[in-house]
């Protein structure tokens, strides 16, 4: 499957193995680098980001900057009316 490429429906037969469930180990298995757990793979030695994580992490900084910048700009213009109404509140 993984190594071979061999369907996973004929890999399934050959352990007795509901083909679901192999296809659920396999997909676990890219997504977290071990077919048992739910829990994400040990980070690559070194403290070094896997290419997949860099480029999330890359995202979401990027998504974080876009949304500071919509945040950032309502609240400049709210001040600016806070300080035009106070000539008129004293």
């Amino acid at each position: 499957m993984i190594e071979t490429g061999r369907p996973i429906p004929e890999v399934a037969e050959e352990f007795g193995v509901h083909s679901g469930t192999l296809h659920s180990w396999v997909s676990r298995w890219w997504r977290n680098g071990s077919a048992s757990s739910d829990q994400p793979a040990e980070p690559a030695p070194g403290g070094q980001l896997r290419e997949p994580e860099r480029a999330e992490l890359e995202r979401l900084r990027r998504d974080a900057a876009d949304k500071n910048k919509r945040i950032r700009e309502p609240e400049m213009e709210r001040d600016v009316l806070k300080r035009c109404m106070v000539p008129w509140v004293k």
